[in-house]
């Protein structure tokens, strides 16, 4: 394979978005404390699982994103063969699981259902009221991955699991904003395209908001004096998501849709990270 192909395939991954989310596996294992060989194998397995889902996705598009001159497209400019991006994809996917199988079959398993339920986003979903389903499942099933891959395994709490899925509604809602008229030329109306920009930007940050809430309360819950015992760290990580959320909420209802919005959101994810690493509770 030639170094343009690399480099095309590289780009059709969605670099930022992989690497951000390859971040946040990175410090979930570190908050979990998960073995230190255990936590390079689990980071390596979500890398390649993400580069899956960001190959596949632009290769079901090309066709598409050709055909609404997306230049910043590398399958649909033509600089790499679609088969050869099909291959990449499933190669992908194979080393993400086998991974996983390395770290035990419960990691196996559900790092199998969350890739599934991307790849159903990519293959079919996207074009329907249900488009934010496989966000809801696939980063609800996230914070799972560290406590899976920690010894014993474990599978997360259940305020983990509504952070992650609500977070995974917004990354979802957020990230299509700027594609919504390009979408409409090609016939794909998801879940966003039907509530528009307003209100697909509000229940962004509500999801946004609700995650950060569930990080801040889900770990001291159910003690004598809750909110007693949230440490300042954590204020200080609630407070910065949550002026995050103000921003993306701001920025999309004055400004035309842009892919800063995207950012914003998976700024909040990290955040949201830091602050279960940085709290003894989580």
């Amino acid at each position: 394979m030639t170094s343009t192909a690399v480099r095309a395939l590289w780009g059709s991954s969605h670099p930022g978005p992989s690497l951000v989310v390859t971040a946040l596996a990175l410090a979930l294992g570190v908050a979990a404390s998960v073995e230190p060989w255990r936590l390079v194998v689990l980071t390596a397995s979500v890398l390649a699982g993400q580069l899956s889902v960001g190959i596949s996705n632009d290769a079901i598009d090309a066709r598409r994103d050709a055909q609404v001159g997306r230049t910043d497209k590398p399958i649909a400019r033509g600089d790499v063969g679609l088969g050869t991006a099909w291959a990449a994809a499933i190669a992908a996917a194979v080393v993400a699981l086998g991974l996983s199988a390395v770290l035990g079959v419960e990691l196996l398993g559900v790092h199998a259902v969350a890739l599934a339920s991307a790849w159903s986003y990519n293959a079919a979903l996207k074009n329907t009221p249900i488009s934010v389903l496989p966000f809801v499942v696939s980063f609800g099933l996230f914070p799972s991955f560290a406590t899976l891959a920690a010894t014993p395994p474990t599978f997360a709490a259940l305020w983990a699991t509504v952070a992650g899925a609500a977070l995974g509604a917004a990354v979802h809602l957020t990230n299509v904003l700027p594609d919504l008229d390009d979408d409409a030329r090609t016939g794909v109306r998801g879940l966003p395209h039907r509530l528009g920009v307003r209100a697909a930007a509000i229940l962004a940050v509500t999801g946004i908001l609700l995650g950060a809430v569930a990080v801040l309360l889900g770990p001291v819950i159910g003690g004598p004096q809750p909110l007693a015992a949230i440490t300042p760290v954590s204020w200080a990580f609630f407070g910065g998501v949550v002026l995050v959320a103000l921003l993306t909420l701001v920025r999309a209802l004055r400004r035309p849709p842009a892919r800063v919005l995207f950012r914003l959101t998976m700024l909040s994810a990290l955040l949201l990270a830091a602050q279960l690493v940085g709290t003894s509770a989580a």
